[in-house]
Order: structure tokens, then sequence, then C-alpha cells
């Protein structure tokens, strides 16, 4: 709220419990104020309903003192009569206004249009919202012209006359003038206001310390703008964050990534048996032969060989004091528990990715484009299958840039080839921002985002046979142990995990970049 100064001309009557005077100047009236010099324009205050206007003390809505009676408008303000309560507070506030101790008059408002103009805030639209009998402050050009109180049923105001002034004779239409008259003495001018409480301020943008230093030390020189720029940045929540201390969500934002896109790819064969373990494989298969009636069968003996598989353990650790897990909110704890289990998943898909790529098959060089793509799953699926003894390579695992080339390829026409709605007549799959599984050329696309290599080129995409890649898990392990001489906890995770690509890696093609 700002204290605005205006000046007012002031009538106050006990018997007949009326106060009356100017509440508004407009034009010429310049107030000034801590926000600086603020000015009404003429006809700039509304009045929804004067009967409902309260004539307060000193701004306090606790303490009423009674209703406008009337109100006036002229080119040089607003005049108001208020009838007076008869409380003690009432006839509290008639006495003191009578004999000059509180004779000031205050309207406040609600700012609705006002503009800043040479350093002069200039109010153009406000609602009158209450006025206030206020005790008399210093401005220059405000004085009381009368001044009327007497201990009769009647009062009458009694015209004091200056040598710069005219006489101001003020009478009540409908009300007798008493025919016995107690004159009051003259009483000498004081300087009255009428203080006008603007609930608005000019709005700011963020500024610097420096610019913050640069309108104290304007405003200490006397510039009203830049007292007014202090006010206001005063009053921000940058300056007041006791008072508006940000919600402390329990959400939890994290940039990690969950899942083992690849793993949808491969065979699962249980639990890791042995740290290291062998597999046994055909070395060489019996062959069948046509033969003539009492011939010899063809005879191919047999023989096997293994391959050896070596089990790796993933583990991560992390030590944390009692107090952080004790007051943490959300629990850390459980977060921790949950960001460790994702580097277990990236760590383990990390690792088959990178067996597909050490003993896969390299495919024949291809374009950057979708027939460079359909050539890669038709001669790749045959060649897998081929390899394989009869596997089918139907599972697409790419990366993040193959995913999104195939969502914009089209065809001559620019229709798209997998993304298109309804039944087309090239619909050659169904691939969809929103879904990191598809179809594409009759495969399973499955998009893996921890890919690592970027853009369509060698190893960003493999086609598997999930009946040649074999992959042994142990349920993880979680480890809690309590350093008493540190007050802290050691939290860890770990687990076993082996991986063979079988049939020497010809279920595996891998995209390579003509």
């Amino acid at each position: 709220m700002e204290i605005i100064n205006f000046s007012a001309d002031l009538e106050a009557s006990e018997s007949r419990r009326i106060i009356a005077g100017k509440i508004v100047p407009f034009e010429n009236e310049i107030g000034n104020t801590s926000a600086g010099k603020v000015v009404f324009e003429a006809g700039s205050i509304q009045i929804d309903d004067p009967k409902s206007v309260k004539l307060l003390l000193e701004h306090d809505a606790k303490k009423p003192l009674g209703r406008m009676k009337s109100i006036t408008e002229d080119s040089s303000g607003l005049y108001a009569e208020f009838k007076v309560s008869n409380t003690t507070r009432g006839t509290d506030a008639l006495i003191e206004a009578s004999e000059d101790l509180r004779s000031g008059l205050s309207v406040g408002v609600e700012v609705i249009k006002g503009i800043n103009k040479g350093g002069v805030y200039r109010v153009s639209a406000a609602r009158l919202m209450e006025v206030s009998l206020v005790q008399a402050a210093a401005f220059k050009s405000a004085e009381v012209t009368s001044v009327a109180a007497s201990e009769n049923t009647e009062a009458v105001s009694t015209e004091t006359k200056t040598e710069t002034e005219e006489i101001v004779e003020n009478t009540t239409p409908d009300t007798p003038v008493a025919t016995e008259v107690v004159e009051t003495p003259a009483v000498e001018a004081s300087r009255p206001t009428v203080t006008a409480a603007v609930y608005t301020k000019p709005r700011v943008a963020p500024m610097t310390s420096a610019q913050y230093l640069s309108n104290q030390i304007k405003a200490a020189r006397g510039d009203d703008e830049a007292r007014q720029m202090i006010l206001a940045a005063d009053d921000s929540t940058s300056t007041n964050t006791g008072l508006t201390l940000p919600a402390h969500l329990t959400d939890f934002v994290t940039t990690t990534f969950s899942g083992r896109p690849a793993f949808e790819a491969v065979t699962r064969a249980g639990a890791v048996p042995q740290l290291s373990f062998t597999v046994p494989k055909m070395g060489t298969a019996p062959t069948t032969a046509a033969v003539a009636e009492g011939g010899a069968p063809s005879e191919t003996g047999m023989t096997s060989t293994y391959d050896t598989i070596t089990a790796s353990k993933y583990s991560s650790i992390n030590r944390v004091s009692f107090e952080l897990l004790d007051f943490s909110n959300p629990a850390f704890e459980n977060l921790l528990v949950q960001e460790m289990r994702k580097g277990y998943e990236k760590a383990t898909d990390e690792a088959l990715i990178a067996a597909f790529t050490a003993s896969g098959t390299q495919a024949t060089g291809v374009a950057a484009t979708a027939a460079g793509l359909q050539s890669f799953i038709a001669v790749q699926s045959a060649a897998a299958y081929k390899g394989t003894g009869g596997n089918f390579a139907n599972k697409l695992v790419a990366s993040t840039d193959q995913w999104a080339a195939i969502n914009g390829y089209v065809d001559g026409s620019s229709r798209p080839l997998y993304s298109a709605q309804g039944q087309t007549q090239n619909a050659s799959g169904a691939v969809v921002p929103t879904s990191i599984v598809g179809n594409v050329l009759g495969t399973s696309l499955i998009v893996d985002h921890n890919i690592a290599v970027s853009g369509i080129v060698d190893e960003s995409a493999f086609l598997v046979a999930p009946e040649s890649v074999y992959v042994w898990e142990s349920p993880t392990t979680q480890l809690r142990v309590n350093v008493l001489t540190s007050g802290e906890v050691e939290i860890n995770m770990y687990g076993y995990m082996a991986i063979y690509v079988a049939k020497g890696g010809a279920g595996v093609r891998r995209f390579n970049l003509a």
C-alpha cells in the first residue's frame, strides 16, 4: 500500500454527526509519496455504490466510523459527506476533526489503469474502496476552510476569511438554521490531507545487483523513478525467499534409462552354473547317401567339441551416511537402489551388444537408405537361416538413430513406408515414434538405447536369430554393511552373467554401411 498525500477541505459537525470535505483532488494536485509523484486524472475514480463506502479510522477495517451519505464531483476533485455513527469512536472522531487533531481524509482505491509520465504516476482509472479519517499531515496546498462544532442540538459552519480567500458558506438543504449561533473562534488553517491508499505498484523486470545499486544511489539523490524501482524490487520474491519457500516435490528426476532391450532378441538359458563352464557342440555330423541294392550305407562318424564359457561379475557399491538414510525425502536408499539397478541393466545390456559386435557376422555393405535397409534384412535373414541350419533371424535390434531413419523412410511419392496409418499399397511394416517395438519387413523391431554408435553406420543394427545366442544370468544380490567407525552404510549390488554366441556367429548379422 502506497500512501499519497492530497489537499482536502473538511467540515465536521459533532451535533449532526457529519464529516464532509474533498476526498480526491484532480489533475493539478500532485502527491509526493514514498513511491514518487502521483496524480489522479479527472473522472478517474469509479464508485459502484456510494452508500456502501465506509468511513474508517486510519484505514483500519476493524474501526469503522460511519458511511458515505453523498458525493459530488467537479473539475477540481471529489467531495463527499459522511454520516458518523453514534458510537464512542464516532464521537471521538468528530471531536478530533473539529479540533484539527485528526483532520485529513484518505481514500483507499484499487488502481485499474495508470501510467508513469515524466516521473509522475498518472492514475486514469481506479475503484473507490473506502475513505478514512486520518491525522493531518504536512501539505503546502492544503488548508481547512471551515470547521463547525457546537454543544447545541444544531451546528452551523463558522466562516473564516483570509486575505487570499473568498468567503465560503456551507449550508445543508432541508436543515433549519439555529436561531442562536455559538460562534467558535477562527481556527488557524491547518494542513489536512487526502491520503490515497493505492493498491498497486510499478512492475519491474529482474535487475542485477549493479542496477539495484545504481537505483539506490539515484533514489538517495531524490530521483522518484529510481525510488519506485527500488520499492518494487524490494517487494519481490527474490528478496523475500523466507516467505516464499519453494515446494519440495517427492518426484525424483533422472536421465538414466531402465530396461535391457537387446535381451528380448536372445535365448535366456537360466542361472549361471559356474564361473567357468563348457557347452558341447557338433564337430562332424553323420551323413546319409543313396546306395544301391546290397550296397554299404554311408558311414561318417559324428564328432563333437565344446566351447568354454566364462561368466563375468557386474557390481556397484555406494557408501552413504546414516543421516542421509534417516532424514532424506524421498528415501535416498530406495532411489539409490533403483539407480544401481539401472546401472546394472545398462552394463549387462552393453555387454550383450559387445558380444553381437565381437562374434556376429559382418553383413554385406548397404546404403543408409530405405532400399539399403530392405537389402540388409532380405539378404542377411536368408544367410542366417542357412548358416545356423534353420534358425530364423527375426529380431532387428536397432539404435535410436536407425529408429529415427526408419520412421522417416518414404517411397517415391513421399508416402511413409513404416509409419503410415491404415492400409496402404506400399506398407512395409509398422513403426511409430511412440513405441520402441514394431514390425520392419517381417522382423520384430527392438530399439536399444544402449547402442553407442551414432548415425546409420556399422553396428548400428543387428539381425539376430534368438536360438543362436544364449545368456545365463544369476539373480542380483544386494549387500548392506554398517561401517560403525564412520557412521556410514555400504550398499553393494552385484550379479553374474555369461553370454554365448553359438554357431560361429552365423545367427547374428551386423549392419555394414557401404
